[in-house]
């Protein structure tokens, strides 16, 4: 059973909501942490809470060459990279007709392409180490879509996809992977999701109620981000940590309803599966 409350952990997104509260928790816990955002300046606080054992550093998760230099940073300075944490990304509220395509591009660099660079930066220290674990903070939103929010998503079942191949791929060389499932919580990515400047009306009994929905969670999300950055904390320590941690009621109450009306529906074609195939010889 590994301990990674003392490790060297890396968290993109630290300057506010659940890579914040991660890298507070890991304060609390003893370990050390590259703390990193695109503003380096928003992470002094965390700084303040343990200078000898917090570097901030300046990252865009866009920026390639940032995520190199910064990874390199962190192994100079700490010796090594045993835990990543891909919390870095943001929402997208609109309709699939009329979202821009730079939109939807820009938000899969953030929410995706950022997420493979960064765990492509760290893979060959924690292989040679063969010591490591990766934690992609996905959503509840990455396992059932939404009206409204299909872009969003996308990006993240592919974080999903991504984690659990992943997963399989590095776990032989001592490396662990998880996706994190929230739903609702107090952070303020309801506050930094973009959405277009309007709904047009044949769109808002689906997409402008998401719009009208998100709109009226700010501020009363149930979600407490200190009790699940604990969790997590809690759950890479388990002898045989999950490929997957869904956070929230609501969002565990979602996700097991749309999983098993989608497994109950595969189940019940069975006959079309079997009937594609090649007759038996």
């Amino acid at each position: 059973m590994a301990n990674w409350d003392k490790a060297v952990w890396f968290i993109t997104g630290t300057s506010s909501g659940f890579g914040h509260e991660i890298a507070t928790a890991v304060i609390a816990r003893g370990g050390r942490v590259a703390a990193t955002a695109r503003q380096v300046q928003t992470l002094q606080s965390l700084v303040q809470l343990a200078p000898d054992r917090v570097l901030a550093l300046p990252l865009d998760v866009v920026n390639r060459k940032q995520i190199a230099a910064a990874a390199q940073r962190a192994e100079q300075h700490f010796g090594a990279i045993d835990v990543l944490v891909n919390n870095a990304g943001y929402g997208l509220i609109g309709t699939i007709e009329h979202m821009p395509e730079a939109d939807i591009r820009q938000l899969f660099e953030v929410n995706f392409f950022g997420l493979v660079a960064m765990t492509q930066a760290v893979l060959p220290g924690m292989r040679r180490q063969r010591r490591g674990f990766i934690v992609n903070i996905s959503s509840g939103a990455g396992l059932g879509g939404h009206a409204g929010s299909a872009y969003y998503c996308a990006s993240k079942f592919a974080v999903e996809g991504f984690t659990e191949s992943l997963r399989a791929e590095v776990k032989p060389l001592g490396i662990g992977a998880i996706a994190v499932e929230p739903g609702f919580f107090k952070t303020e990515f309801g506050h930094n999701a973009q959405k277009p400047a309007q709904i047009i009306p044949d769109y808002e009994p689906t997409a402008g109620l998401t719009a009208k929905m998100m709109a009226s969670m700010k501020g009363r999300e149930p979600g407490d981000p200190a009790r699940a950055a604990s969790i997590i904390l809690d759950t890479l320590n388990e002898s045989d940590p999950p490929g997957q941690l869904v956070l929230g009621a609501s969002s565990h109450q979602g996700v097991t309803a749309r999983l098993a009306d989608r497994l109950s529906n595969i189940q019940a074609r069975r006959p079309q599966a079997v009937g594609a195939d090649f007759p038996a010889s």
